[in-house]
């Protein structure tokens, strides 16, 4: 069975498109993205983004390069293992579903 990840990072809204091409990049189909409020920073972005084993460092390197200001506020990324995939129009699951 292969490891998959799901990766959560909340960012500065402004920085969506650029991260959005940067996974693209990368092999990354899609993304959830919801609006939310963090703390004093206010208005976020969070990304979720299900990705396989082997595009997972280069995914999470780009997250962090691409939102990194180097300024407060800047926003944080969280990974957990994913058990299962499945894309409910094709029925596939595992890898083929992220």
């Amino acid at each position: 069975m292969s490891l998959m990840k799901l990766i959560t990072a909340i960012v500065r809204p402004h920085k969506l498109e650029e991260l959005r091409l940067a996974v693209a990049q990368l092999g990354v189909q899609g993304m959830t993205v919801t609006e939310v409020i963090e703390g004093i920073h206010g208005a976020r972005s969070k990304l979720e983004i299900a990705v396989a084993e082997g595009v997972f460092e280069p995914v999470m390197e780009a997250i962090a390069n691409v939102a990194r200001t180097g300024r407060g506020g800047d926003g944080h990324i969280t990974v957990c293992e994913l058990l299962e995939a499945v894309r409910i129009r094709t029925s596939e699951s595992g890898e083929a579903a992220t």
